[in-house]
């Protein structure tokens, strides 16, 4: 077990064991609130595929919910949770789980953890996270956009066949820079939070000072991501996007939605997006910091 920051008594970790927690308690947080929020995902892109390479007037989030649910069954909203739960597990641990190792890398090479190397520190974490777990993300995106009833092996098999191994890491340039960027604004939001709180209000270390710092770094998440993330969404599902242009990569993605369908499309399934961060931030960070407790593990 980690020692507290008041009892310096206690024997340090063991490196082995405690990477373990680390690792353990991010992923199954953010596991517990992908599998809450999902629902809000599956809306989330097919809002961001409205409409891809034309303008016109766009449906909202109750109407696209409502389709779903008559159209295609509420088991819908369910669509990819399989390949969303494996990723989540994985990467929830290896982008919250490296966020700490890197603060301390930079408190030791540079003597200082500012909210600069806060967000250095998270942008590595979840540039990383992703590029390892980038086809769990494509699989995943694929089977929500998908009407018919395809498994998560076939449709493995299927982009294989089809795209190659390469397929399966379609859109990985702006999933990392999405991940850095949500990464580096949850945590370094989240931490920055946390010590402003403690330090100018009555709250203290608990749910209460866990919920307020998680809200905060939900919203800061939302607005800084939502972009990158329906760019993203693009570049992976370019082989569903019937009449849409072919996106050579993420700045030119960006380019042709503006020019296409207008600046405001970069925010398509904006309010959808924040519907899920926003709960799904703090789901991730209250159920965090009480496994971490658990363990034996100091706050975040």
């Amino acid at each position: 077990m980690r020692p507290g920051s008041g009892d310096a008594r206690q024997p340090a970790p063991a490196p082995g064991p405690y990477a373990m927690y680390q690792f353990g308690t991010s992923g199954a947080a953010v596991a517990a609130a992908t599998a809450v929020t999902h629902p809000l995902d599956v809306v989330k892109v097919r809002l961001q595929m409205q409409l891809a390479g034309q303008r016109g007037n766009l449906v909202g989030m109750g109407t696209i919910f409502t389709q779903l649910v008559e159209r295609e069954g509420p088991r819908s909203l369910y669509l990819g949770l399989a390949p969303a739960l494996t990723r989540s597990l994985v990467y929830g641990g290896l982008r919250l789980g490296l966020y700490e190792p890197c603060k301390h890398v930079c408190s030791y090479a540079f003597g200082s953890t500012n909210f600069a190397f806060k967000l250095a520190s998270g942008v590595i974490a979840g540039a990383l996270a992703t590029a390892l777990t980038n086809p769990m993300e494509v699989l995943k995106v694929r089977l929500q956009m998908s009407t018919s009833s395809t498994s998560t092996i076939g449709e493995v098999r299927k982009v294989l066949a089809q795209e190659g191994l390469k397929g399966l890491w379609k859109g990985v340039g702006p999933a990392m820079a999405r991940a850095g960027c949500l990464t580096a604004s949850q945590m370094a939001t989240y931490d920055e939070a946390k010590q402003a709180l403690i330090k100018w209000t009555p709250l203290e270390e608990g749910f209460h000072l866990h919920l307020i710092s998680s809200c905060i770094a939900g919203t800061a998440g939302t607005l800084v991501t939502s972009p990158i993330d329906m760019i993203k969404t693009r570049l992976m599902l370019q082989r569903e996007s019937k009449g849409a242009r072919v996106y050579r990569n993420g700045f030119h993605c960006a380019f042709q939605v503006v020019v296409t369908e207008g600046v405001k499309s970069l925010y398509k399934g904006g309010f959808a997006n924040f519907a899920r961060l926003g709960p799904q931030t703090t789901i991730t960070f209250i159920v965090c910091e009480k496994l971490r407790e658990l363990a034996g593990m100091t706050a975040i």
